[in-house]
């Protein structure tokens, strides 16, 4: 890792790394398999923030320090491992790939002090997440609405406005180079976790 430490991916500790390191690692990671309508493709660090985002805006009551750090970190292990399995390849990657994946999550949780989702909790955070993979597929990558109902079988209109707009500024919707995009995600990590305390 970036600061020295190092990740057995099979076998991995909450030891392993650090916040910049995940940060770094998520920013520099991709979505979409690396595709954008933009000059620079989606990273899941900017992701991540969206769906915090949408689930705070979604709430009636404000969320817990805990859940969103839940929310912020929900993609955590493709960070570590460097790679955001486009969700038509899962199945044939099968049960081994899903068995890292869960060590890599298990491994965060622990690492964040994070309580496993209650099935109310994952539904909310499946809204959010379904609802940010809907509108970066039409306003990230340029896919009409008709073709994320057909491909990506989600049924939710994609939003119009960016919910990380009005938090951030600049172009609607437009990808973040990698270093601003770990340091808003690694703000945002560090002011959650000072809130846990």
């Amino acid at each position: 890792m970036p600061s020295g430490k190092r990740l057995d991916l099979l076998n991995p500790t909450p030891f392993d790394w650090d916040d910049a390191d995940l940060a770094l690692g998520l920013a520099r990671t991709y979505r979409w398999g690396g595709h954008s309508a933009w000059p620079l493709p989606l990273s899941v660090a900017q992701h991540s923030l969206t769906v915090l985002q949408l689930r705070r805006m979604a709430s009636a009551a404000q969320l817990d320090p805990v859940t969103e750090l839940r929310e912020l970190l929900h993609d955590a292990e493709e960070g570590l491992l460097g790679f955001d399995c486009i969700s038509v390849l899962k199945p044939f990657l099968g049960e081994a790939f899903r068995e890292l994946t869960r060590r890599l999550e298990h491994a965060v949780f622990l690492g964040y002090g994070l309580p496993a989702w209650t099935p109310s909790q994952y539904l909310a955070h499946k809204r959010a997440d379904r609802l940010a993979a809907a509108s970066e597929a039409v306003h990230a990558v340029g896919w009409s609405p008709e073709e994320v109902r057909r491909t990506l079988k989600i049924r939710i209109r994609p939003l119009t406005e960016d919910p990380l707009q009005p938090v951030y500024g600049g172009t609607p919707w437009e990808p973040w180079p990698p270093g601003l995009a770990a340091e808003r995600f690694l703000t945002e990590m560090a002011r959650l976790k000072q809130c846990i305390g």
